[in-house]
């Protein structure tokens, strides 16, 4: 039926908590949290405003495949002068131990669905890491010294290194996105 959820929804209601709703996703679902002296018409209506909150906020950290390949021209304009050109972007649901990958042959750049979520300099550093070997293919000096150009590149390293501690996902023994 029109207009309602895709996604399961779990209201969670809290004496303590006053006046202020919060949402988040946790998985699949949605949980928003009201102060229990709230009115179900008042629910309702605080579930939907959350719901178009977590929508805007998922446009920005939860890119569109046609998004991530416009963003990774924008990067390699600024990063790579040009010389970067990716033949495809796009998101993948089958990399659990690498943020991403790139073949050089057909020049196309995958991301780990795993990124999703994450903020926009996060997956901005993944694709500058990308766009990187689509220049230089191992991981040597030179390859370090273009994806160090990008301004957040050591914050972005240490995020995903967190990440991957916090969640005990096995990471790759070197520091890199791949």
């Amino acid at each position: 039926m029109e207009g309602e959820p895709v996604e399961p929804i779990e209201v969670r209601r809290s004496a303590r908590r006053r006046r202020t709703v919060s949402a988040y996703r946790d998985g699949d679902k949605v949980i928003v949290l009201i102060p229990a002296s709230m009115s179900k018409r008042e629910e309702r209506r605080w579930v939907d405003e959350m719901l178009k909150r977590l929508a805007r906020s998922d446009a920005r950290t939860r890119p569109s495949d046609e998004q991530l390949v416009a963003r990774a021209g924008q990067l390699n304009d600024e990063f790579f002068g040009g010389l970067a050109r990716a033949s495809s972007v796009r998101w993948v649901d089958n990399q659990k131990s690498r943020w991403g990958s790139c073949t050089v042959s057909d020049r196309s750049i995958r991301l780990s669905s795993r990124l999703q979520g994450m903020p926009a300099w996060v997956i901005d550093y993944v694709l500058v890491h990308e766009l990187a070997h689509l220049l230089v293919p191992g991981h040597d000096e030179e390859f370090w010294a273009w994806v160090n150009r990008f301004p957040k590149a050591e914050r972005a390293r240490g995020y995903l290194l967190g990440w991957s501690d916090a969640a005990e996902v096995e990471r790759p023994s070197s520091e890199d996105a791949d």
